[in-house]
C-alpha cells in the first residue's frame, strides 16, 4: 500500500482491535481542528486520541498549527509498533525497511526493482504476514496501517536506512523518476553537500512544475538539511512552506513559516484562517513595499544606465551602483517568497522562514536509540547542522546571487493568465534598455497584481468594501494595473455603476480554460456581481480544475465557495449541497477555516431552500459565531440571508424583513453591502408584504439602478418583480408579465418560479382564477423539482384558496422523499458509518446527525438501518 505524504483517512477495513469510546477526537474541539487532527493521525482513532491529549490550549483552539512529525503526533502508539517490528527476524525487518522507504514519506514504487537489483530473498516476508504486520502482493508490500509502515522505517538503524535509500536511488532510472531518485540520494547522504543540495533543489522545481507539491516540499526540506549556507537554508525552508501550503498541508506550512517577516505570507494565512481585516492590512503593506522597492531599484537602475557610457573610472557613483545592485539582489530573494503567495502559487516561494530552533526541535524529537536524529523526510538527520557548526541557520537573510525575479519572459510553470494582460506588458522594464547589463531588474508587476487580488478578497470577506478604494489608490500610486474585480468593486461602492459594469465585465471575461486559478476565482466573483451565473459557474469550475491540474489543492474549496451562489440561484440545490459539503471538509482539512465558515453559510442557504430548518439554523449559528470572531462580514451576511429566506418561505414576513435590514450593519463581521444588495428582491418582498413599503421603495430604487447598469436579464426581471410588489392592484400585472419575459432570457430558474408564485397570488386576489391557477401549478411543479417544500406549501395554499384541491405529488423513489442533507446522511449510514463518523465527515454535531436519521426513518416509514439499506438499494436499482 502506497501512502502519500498527505494521506487520506485509513480504510475502515482495519479498525482498532479494541472497543474505544474515543473513536473520534473530542467533539468540543472546533470542527477544523477535529478534522485536521484525525487527518494528521492517518485516520487512526488511537493516534487521534493520543494526539488530542498532547495539544496545547492554543492548538486545541485552532490558533497554533498541529504537530506534523510522527514522533510528536503519537509517540506511545509508535513505540508499541516499534516493539512489534523489533520482534521480527533481521531479514524480515530489512525487507520491511526497504518497503517502507519506498513508500514513506515519498512514494517511489521501486520496491520490486530494488529487491531484484539487490538480489534479496523475499521469503522472510512470511514472518511479517504471520505476525499480521504486512503482506506481500504482486505490486509490493502492503502494511497493516500507516503507523506500522512508519514504525518499520524508524526502527531501522541510520546505516540501514541510508543503504536502502541508495539502493532505491540506483534503480530509479526511468524518464520522469528524477525527482524521486534525487530524494533517495539526498536521504542516503551522510552530511551536508553542496552538490546534493543543488540537485534536490532542481528536482523540487521539476516536481513543482508537474503539480507534485508534496514531493517538492519533501525535496526542499531535505535540501535545507544538507545545505551549509544558513541563508540558503532559510530560503529553502521558506519555499518548502509554500509547497506544503499548495499541497494542502496547512499545519506544516504554518510551522515552516512561523518566523517569517513576509507581509504577503502573513496576509495569505490571515486571509484563509485568521482575521480578514488584518489580512488586508498585511497584503496592502506588501504591495506598498513592493512598489517602494521597485521605485528605488528603478532609480538606481536609471543612474547606472546613465553612467554606463562614461569612460571615467568608477569612483563614488560606481560604489553606489554596486550597493544598489546588492540591495536589489537581496530584495529579489525576498520578493521570490512573496510572489507565489500573492498568486496562489506558494510552491515557488523561497521566502518562507523557519527558525533554527524549530528545525532542531523537530529533528531531535525523532532521535533513535543510536542518538542519530531523523528529519521529517525520515532520512538520517546527521545532515542537519547543529549550533556552532557551519550550516546552522541564522536569522533571516538572503544570499547575494539569488536569481533575480521574473521579468519579460516567465518560465513555463507561470500561469498563462499572468501574461495575458496587455497593459501589464506595456510596463517599461529596465531589462529592455540597451544598457540592461548595468541596471538591476525592476520587480515584475504580475505579482503585485496578485497581491492586490488577495487584498480584494480580504475586502470582500470582511464586507468593508471601502477598503477597495484604498487598494485601488495604492495601485494607482505605483502604476500597477489591478485585476478588474478590484476596480469594479471600488466603483460599485462609490455608486459609479456603469464604470463598475465595464471593469467587472473585463474581469469576468478572463475565464478561459487552463488559466490561473486565483484569477479564475476572481472572474467568477465578477460574473456573480454582474448576474451572469452561467459564466460564474464556468469560471469557478475551471478554477477548481486548474487548481487540481497544478496540484494546488488549497484553491479548490475556495472556488466552490463562489460556485455555491450560482448553483443556488440557478436551482440546483441538491448537487450543489453535496459539492459544498465536500468542499467544507476540504477547507477544514487544509487549514482554511475562513473558507469553511463561508461554506457553512452557503450550506445554511441550501438548507433554507430545501426547508431543513434545524440544519439551516445550526449552520447559520456556527457561521455567524465564527465570522464575528474573525472579522468576516461575507459569511455572517450570507448566514443572515439564509435565516431571512427561511422566514420568508415560511410566511414570517416581518421577521424576514428585520433580518434583511440587519445586513446593512457596518463593520467587519457584521454585515455586507454586496450581500444586502443581492438580497434586495427578497427584502422588498418581505417589506412589502409586511406593510413597510417606504423602506422597500428606497431599497428597490438603488437595485433598479444597478440592474439597468449591468443589463442582466435576471436582475432586470427581479427589479420588475419588485416594482409589481410595490404597485397597487391591477398595475402590478404588467410588471409581473415583464418580469416573466425577462426571466425567460435568464438563468435563475428558482426565482422565476417564485415570480410565478407571486404573480399567481396577485391574479387570485384580482379574481383572474384561470390564469392564476395555471401560474400556481407551474410554480408548484418547479418547487417540487427543486426540492423546496416550504415554497411548494405556499403554492398549494394559494391553490386551495382558489378552491382547487391539491394532493402532495407522489415521489418516485425513497430517496426523493429526503432533503439533500438527509440523503447524504442516509447513504453514509447505509454504508455502515456510525453517527460520530458521519458527523466528522459532514462537519456537523452527532446530535444533528441523530436528528437527520430520525427524520429519514420517519419520512421513509422504517425503523432500522437494515430497512434503510434495502430501500436505498431498491431505489438505486429502479
Amino acid at each position: 500500500m502506497v501512502t502519500p505524504v498527505n494521506p487520506p483517512p485509513l480504510d475502515r477495513t482495519w479498525p482498532p482491535s479494541r472497543t474505544d469510546a474515543r473513536r473520534t477526537p473530542d467533539p468540543a474541539l472546533p470542527e477544523g481542528v477535529r478534522i485536521r487532527l484525525l487527518r494528521a493521525a492517518y485516520g487512526d482513532p488511537r493516534a487521534a486520541a493520543e494526539l488530542r491529549s498532547r495539544l496545547t490550549p492554543r492548538q486545541a483552539a485552532g490558533l497554533d498549527p498541529l504537530p506534523t512529525e510522527p514522533a510528536a503526533l503519537a509517540p506511545e502508539l509508535l513505540s508499541r509498533h516499534r516493539r512489534e517490528i523489533r520482534s521480527l527476524p533481521d531479514d524480515t525487518r530489512l525487507l520491511l525497511l526497504l518497503a517502507a522507504a519506498d513508500q514513506y514519506p515519498v512514494p517511489t514504487h521501486a520496491f520490486l526493482r530494488a529487491v531484484a537489483a539487490g538480489r534479496l530473498d523475499t521469503r522472510p516476508l512470511e514472518a511479517a504476514e504471520t505476525a499480521g504486520v504486512a503482506q506481500a502482493t504482486a505490486g509490493g508490500v502492503v502494511f497493516r496501517d500507516a503507523w506500522t509502515r512508519i514504525a518499520a522505517y524508524e526502527t531501522g538503524s541510520p546505516a540501514d536506512r541510508r543503504d536502502v535509500h541508495r539502493l532505491l536511488a540506483r534503480v530509479l532510472r526511468a524518464v520522469g523518476e528524477t525527482p524521486r531518485r534525487s530524494w533517495h540520494r539526498g536521504a542516503g547522504a551522510l552530511g551536508p553537500s553542496v552538490r546534493l543540495t543543488a540537485e534536490l533543489r532542481t528536482a523540487a522545481g521539476k516536481a513543482r512544475a508537474t503539480g507534485e507539491h508534496a514531493l517538492a516540499c519533501a525535496l526542499v526540506e531535505r535540501a535545507a538539511a544538507l545545505s551549509r549556507d544558513p541563508r540558503e537554508q532559510s530560503r529553502l525552508l521558506d519555499r518548502a512552506a509554500g509547497d506544503a501550503w499548495q499541497s494542502g498541508e496547512g499545519d506544516r506550512a504554518r510551522r515552516l513559516a512561523a518566523a517569517t517577516d513576509s507581509d504577503a505570507l502573513n496576509g495569505v494565512f490571515a486571509l484563509r484562517s485568521g482575521n480578514a481585516a488584518e489580512a488586508f492590512d498585511a497584503l496592502l503593506v506588501a504591495v506598498t513595499r513592493r512598489g517602494v522597492e521597485g521605485s528605488v531599484v528603478r532609480r538606481a537602475g536609471e543612474g547606472a544606465v546613465m553612467r554606463g557610457g562614461s569612460e571615467e573610472p568608477e569612483a563614488r557613483p560606481g560604489a553606489e551602483e554596486r550597493s544598489a545592485r546588492r540591495e536589489a539582489d537581496e530584495r529579489s530573494a525576498r520578493r521570490e517568497a512573496e510572489e507565489p503567495l500573492a498568486g496562489g502559487h506558494l510552491s515557488e516561494a523561497p521566502g518562507l522562514a523557519m527558525p533554527r530552533a524549530e528545525v532542531s526541535r523537530t529533528a531531535t524529537s525523532r532521535a533513535g536509540a543510536s542518538g542519530t536524529a531523523t528529519s521529517r523526510a525520515g532520512a538520517p538527520d546527521t545532515a542537519v547542522p547543529r549550533a556552532g557548526v557551519p550550516g546552522t541557520a541564522a536569522p533571516r537573510a538572503d544570499a547575494p546571487g539569488t536569481p533575480a525575479p521574473r521579468t519579460a519572459k516567465p518560465p513555463a510553470a507561470t500561469p498563462p493568465c499572468l501574461t495575458e494582460t496587455p497593459r501589464l506588458k506595456e510596463t517599461p522594464r529596465l531589462t529592455e534598455t540597451p544598457h540592461a547589463t548595468a541596471a538591476p531588474r525592476t520587480p515584475a508587476p504580475d505579482h503585485a497584481v496578485h497581491l492586490l487580488a488577495r487584498a480584494t478578497e480580504a475586502a470582500v470577506y470582511t464586507g468593508d468594501l471601502r477598503r477597495c478604494r484604498e487598494a485601488a489608490a495604492v495601485a494607482s500610486r505605483f502604476g500597477i494595473v489591478p485585476h478588474g474585480t478590484l476596480g469594479g468593486l471600488a466603483a460599485a461602492f462609490e455608486g459609479r455603476y456603469e464604470d463598475a459594469r465595464d471593469l467587472l465585465k473585463a474581469a469576468a471575461g478572463r475565464c478561459g480554460p487552463g488559466g490561473d486559478p486565483t484569477l479564475l476565482v476572481h472572474a467568477g466573483i465578477a460574473a456573480l456581481m454582474l448576474g451572469d451565473h452561467t459564466r460564474a459557474t464556468t469560471a469557478t469550475v475551471r478554477a477548481a480544475a486548474s487548481a487540481r491540474a497544478r496540484g494546488a489543492t488549497v484553491i479548490v474549496p475556495q472556488a466552490m465557495e463562489f460556485r455555491a451562489y450560482a448553483e443556488f440561484w440557478t436551482g440546483h440545490p441538491r448537487a450543489a449541497e453535496t459539492a459544498a459539503a465536500d468542499a467544507l471538509w476540504q477547507a477544514h482539512a487544509t487549514g482554511q477555516d475562513n473558507g469553511a465558515c463561508h461554506l457553512q453559510a452557503a450550506l445554511a442557504m441550501f438548507a433554507a431552500l430545501t426547508g431543513d430548518e434545524d440544519v439551516c439554523r445550526e449552520r447559520a449559528a456556527a457561521a455567524r459565531s465564527y465570522a464575528l470572531g474573525h472579522g468576516l462580514g461575507l459569511p455572517a451576511a450570507l448566514a443572515q440571508w439564509a435565516l431571512a429566506y427561511l422566514d420568508l418561505s415560511s410566511g414570517r414576513f416581518a421577521a424576514a424583513a428585520a433580518r434583511l435590514r440587519a445586513l446593512a450593519g457596518f463593520g467587519p463581521g457584521h454585515g455586507h453591502r454586496a450581500i444586502r444588495h443581492l438580497a434586495t428582491p427578497h427584502y422588498v418582498e418581505a417589506a412589502a408584504r409586511s406593510g413597510d413599503t417606504r423602506i422597500a421603495r428606497a431599497a428597490h430604487a438603488d437595485y433598479d439602478r444597478w440592474a439597468r447598469a449591468v443589463r442582466s436579464p435576471d436582475d432586470l426581471a427581479l427589479s420588475a418583480r419588485c416594482r409589481a410588489l410595490l404597485a397597487p392592484g391591477a398595475e402590478a400585472v404588467e410588471h409581473y408579465r415583464t418580469a416573466l419575459d425577462l426571466h425567460a432570457r435568464g438563468t435563475r430558474d428558482f426565482e422565476r418560479a417564485r415570480t410565478e408564485l407571486l404573480f399567481g397570488g396577485a391574479l387570485r386576489r384580482l379574481r383572474r382564477r384561470t390564469e392564476a391557477r395555471d401560474r400556481l401549478h407551474t410554480s408548484l411543479e418547479a418547487f417540487e423539482s427543486f426540492g423546496a417544500p416550504h415554497c411548494a406549501a405556499q403554492a398549494r395554499a394559494e391553490l386551495r384558496a382558489l378552491g382547487t384541491p391539491v394532493a402532495a405529488t407522489a415521489l418516485p423513489t425513497p430517496a426523493a422523499h429526503l432533503t439533500a442533507q438527509q440523503l447524504m446522511v442516509a447513504r453514509m449510514a447505509a454504508d455502515g458509518a456510525t453517527n460520530r463518523e458521519i458527523a466528522v465527515r459532514l462537519a456537523l454535531s452527532p446530535r444533528t446527525i441523530d436528528h437527520h436519521l430520525r427524520g429519514v426513518f420517519s419520512r421513509l416509514g422504517i425503523r432500522s438501518r437494515i430497512e434503510l439499506v434495502r430501500l436505498l438499494a431498491e431505489g438505486e436499482a429502479s
